[in-house]
């Protein structure tokens, strides 16, 4: 599969089949996300991967007050939590940002990781989407990580059930301008 048409039929999936993510595929994925871009290389971006189904019940309780997340946690075969190391991306060395963005550099370094590691989860037919709507903080407990890292975001994973086309998209004429 190409780039393109991985990007184009790339989809957000939420069941999954009962049928196990071996750990060679997910080394295969981690292989791949670990080239995504990040702030002056600086290669933040982690991901605990949890296949041990008393924790993912557990990760599914913190969500917060979208039930269909919770349904979505407790049918993925492998979750991937992300979490970034607080303090480096945005920062020069002295500790002052590099940007007006602040300590927020670090979501854009999460947000290219987490698309990369979607992408690369497509191309071996596993399907994956992107939640935010967690509680951060118990599940940081959960997993027992790091004190200077921080969640950002929790990934379900499995082989789709079925393989729905894609929704409408605005034209390039709707999103973009040329000036």
């Amino acid at each position: 599969m190409d780039a393109v048409e991985c990007i184009k039929t790339r989809r957000s999936v939420r069941k999954y089949l009962d049928r196990e993510i071996d750990r060679e595929t997910m080394n295969q994925i981690l292989d791949s996300v670990r080239y995504a871009p990040s702030w002056k290389n600086t290669q933040v971006v982690r991901y605990s991967m949890v296949t041990d189904k008393e924790r993912i019940n557990a990760i599914a309780d913190a969500v917060l007050g979208y039930t269909y997340n919770t349904k979505t946690i407790q049918r993925a075969q492998v979750l991937a939590v992300q979490s970034v190391v607080k303090g480096v991306s945005g920062y020069e060395q002295d500790g002052s940002f590099s940007t007006d963005k602040g300590s927020g550099w670090q979501m854009y370094d999460a947000g290219i990781s987490a698309q990369t590691f979607c992408l690369a989860a497509h191309s071996f037919g596993i399907g994956t989407v992107i939640m935010g709507v967690v509680d951060d903080v118990k599940i940081h407990e959960i997993l027992d990580l790091p004190d200077d890292e921080m969640v950002t975001s929790v990934i379900a994973m499995g082989y789709p059930v079925e393989d729905k086309p894609a929704p409408k998209r605005k034209e390039v004429e709707e999103i973009a301008r040329f000036i």
